[in-house]
């Protein structure tokens, strides 16, 4: 028999899957927009506040369900990583706007010197698997799916770290495109941290074990 708690937690569900869809869309706009050279700093700004809204409603509805029907532990375990995962959805959305925000503000990454721009889009392909691991995992809660984000998120961490040794050596003097380069490069390894925080949550969700996938 359905309690009407099960009822909220479908709603809740929906809610957050949503978010994972719009996040996805909000950092592939974004991140395609800074290699191509396109300002889509306006329809990336419209979906990353929408994630902000959409955090708010997961969290009213969640802090309903606690007050109205008591949930049991296993209940308040995915209650509470839902709001984890939106809270790091809505961070997607925020450095996807980040991103968005470079084109128009710092000059085109068409500018840079050609090992950057490789570089750059070398890590927004990883990146971007990452984020798209953590949303497809979470749909289905498949665990070890979501245990695959480890290994990608050592190598961007080690890419992010190649990238600013090599500015160091190899750009003469601070311009747009090395400013421009070392905020990219920042804002993707920041994303490819929350993937992983969204992975760990879907292991909890499913398991109740918590884990380190980092």
């Amino acid at each position: 028999m359905q309690r009407l708690l099960d009822k909220g937690l479908e709603q809740l569900t929906t809610v957050v899957f949503r978010m994972g869809e719009i996040a996805q869309k909000a950092l592939s706009l974004s991140v395609s927009g800074y290699i191509q050279g396109k300002d889509v700093s306006e329809h990336v700004h419209e979906l990353s506040e929408i994630l902000v809204m959409m955090t708010a409603e997961v969290e009213e509805k969640s802090f309903s369900l606690i007050a109205k029907y008591q949930p049991v532990a296993s209940d308040l375990r995915i209650i509470n990583s839902y709001m984890k995962i939106a809270y790091d959805f809505e961070r997607y959305g925020r450095y996807a706007w980040d991103i968005a925000f470079l084109n128009p503000n710092m000059g085109l990454l068409g500018g840079c010197e050609g090992w950057m721009q490789q570089f750059i889009q070398d890590m927004s392909e990883k990146v971007l698997l990452m984020v798209k691991i953590s949303v497809d995992s979470l749909k289905c809660l498949d665990t070890e799916l979501a245990k695959t984000v480890t290994k990608s998120e050592q190598e961007v961490d080690e890419m992010y770290m190649q990238c600013l040794s090599r500015l160091v050596k190899e750009a003469g003097v601070m311009n747009n495109c090395t400013i421009s380069s070392v905020l990219a490069v920042r804002y993707l390894e920041r994303i490819a941290d929350h993937a992983t925080y969204v992975a760990e949550s879907v292991v909890y969700v499913s398991t109740g074990e918590k884990v380190s996938l980092r």
